[in-house]
């Protein structure tokens, strides 16, 4: 899982670094707050989860279109 960090793959899928960093962040909360795992969890932690879900485009991070400091998290499992 962590070899998922180590190159660009992820940080290019989803426009950045800070971006990759606020998505995980925000889905691990999610998770911690009690979300259902998107994937099957295998006895990988939140953290692996979180990434492998992201390495699947299953969650998305995108900037409110009203301009406000808030991001919105998306996921096909919500829509």
């Amino acid at each position: 899982m962590i070899e998922a960090l180590k190159d660009n793959t992820l940080v290019d899928k989803v426009g950045g670094r800070f971006k990759l960093c606020a998505l995980i962040q925000r889905r691990l909360q999610q998770l911690l707050d009690g979300e259902r795992p998107l994937i099957d969890r295998g006895g990988r932690s939140d953290l692996e989860l979180v990434i492998e879900e992201i390495r699947r485009d299953l969650i998305t991070l995108e900037l409110n279109p009203e301009g406000s400091d808030e991001s919105a998290y998306e996921s096909e499992a919500l829509l």
